[in-house]
């Protein structure tokens, strides 16, 4: 005889307890939307943040700065002190329907039919083998994620001497983090003309770090039997190729949201984040299933994760007491060298995004931007904003820039000149 699992039936699942998870959980516990419950397949709730074990967290939507683990305890504390359930080591399998998830834990496997789902899964950096360098398969190879795991989570060392893949935000992370276990980074390599983070971050890796960064450079082979010896680079202007010795390498950047879920159940997927298709209300093309932080928008910082999770709790609430999603909606679309944006739905009556801001990825940098939103051939706005565009780091723009748009017209298109 087979026994159907057991059916559990909060009010909101949220799949994920990163930043975004935890902000949504504790925003509709406060605003005593039912039974919140949390689910995340890690040992401990809090995300990313629980191992990056250096300062600049909580800025934006706690007003405070503090060290990734604190910031994480923090939302940990909140959520639950605001009523919300948070079950860890809790892995969603699948959906055994349309409304039903399947979980596996060590209790056991059950279902979770909840009334509406945030799925604030995150996103996570391209390993080696995603990126197809070729040469030999030595230890001493990790992510930015794997290594701060291994270091401020296991305590484990590392190598002496390593290279760091990227120039972003969080390659300076992963240089702190090598420092911290008593490594030198040697050498971060760009393939972009500077450094992709902003110029503060760059300017003092260089100095307090002493991090030397490579540009125009990539990696084309990783040498090394048992243990990673060097790195061959190669300048991708002239073409010279030059050999780097380390015992550790460290992939940085290159981000890919956990969309699993997402495309196990057939929820529209945007070609250009590869996260779901979202509106400013952060709803999906499934009617109740919502999405948040960085599966959205890969990658941002921890606390623009948190405020979409602030950001959705009312439109959750909306949808509980039976609000229809609107049918209506303009597609909104990018030109390169913009590669992304989001959110990418404009429908009448529904709120602006997160913080009044659009967000997008670029390919190339500009100082002084000129954006132009089109529709239908013609120029619906135009402004030229007083921050940079950069690769590596998400750029925004206020979402006034759409205020001319038709509800009723074509797709609108973004450019930057």
């Amino acid at each position: 005889m087979t026994h159907q699992p057991r059916l559990i039936q909060p009010d909101v699942l949220i799949i994920g307890s990163g930043p975004a998870g935890l902000t949504a959980a504790a925003e509709l516990a406060d605003r005593r939307a039912g039974h919140i419950l949390v689910v995340d397949r890690e040992h401990t709730a809090g995300g990313i943040p629980r191992h990056s074990d250096h300062t600049g967290y909580g800025l934006r939507d706690l007003r405070r700065v503090m060290t990734g683990p604190v910031y994480a305890r923090h939302l940990v504390d909140r959520a639950t002190r605001a009523g919300a359930e948070i079950r860890t080591t809790t892995m969603v399998t699948g959906w055994a329907d349309e409304h039903t998830l399947d979980i596996t834990s060590p209790d056991g496997r059950y279902w979770i039919r909840p009334r509406a789902v945030v799925l604030a899964t995150g996103a996570r950096e391209r390993p080696r083998t995603a990126r197809r360098i070729p040469g030999d398969r030595p230890h001493g190879v990790y992510t930015t994620g794997q290594l701060q795991n291994l270091v401020h989570l296991h305590h484990q060392p590392v190598g002496k001497r390593a290279v760091i893949v990227g120039g972003e935000l969080v390659s300076w992370s992963a240089a702190v983090t090598l420092r911290e276990a008593g490594c030198t980074p040697a050498l971060m390599i760009s393939h972009y003309p500077k450094a992709e983070s902003y110029g503060a971050f760059n300017a003092v890796g260089r100095t307090m770090l002493r991090v030397p960064v490579a540009t125009r450079s990539r990696v084309t082979r990783v040498i090394g039997k048992g243990r990673c010896q060097a790195v061959e680079i190669e300048h991708l202007d002239t073409g010279k190729r030059r050999t780097v010795e380390c015992d550790t390498v460290v992939f940085t950047g290159d981000w890919i949201p956990d969309h699993e879920l997402v495309r196990a159940t057939g929820i529209d997927l945007d070609e250009g984040t590869l996260g779901p298709l979202t509106d400013t209300a952060l709803r999906t093309s499934r009617p109740g299933v919502f999405a948040v932080g960085n599966l959205l928008h890969p990658v941002d910082t921890a606390d623009i994760a948190a405020l979409d999770g602030k950001h959705v709790a009312q439109q959750v609430v909306d949808h509980l007491n039976g609000r229809q999603q609107p049918s209506e909606g303009v597609r909104l679309t990018v030109d390169a060298p913009l590669r992304w944006i989001a959110p990418q739905i404009v429908r009448p009556g529904d709120p602006a995004p997160a913080r009044g801001r659009l967000l997008l990825w670029s390919d190339e940098f500009i100082r002084f931007p000129k954006v132009t939103v089109r529709q239908d051939g013609h120029a619906v706005s135009r402004r030229t904003l007083a921050w940079p565009m950069a690769p590596g780091r998400v750029f925004r723009i206020p979402s006034s820039v759409l205020d001319g748009v038709a509800h009723t017209g074509g797709p609108v298109h973004i450019s930057v000149a």
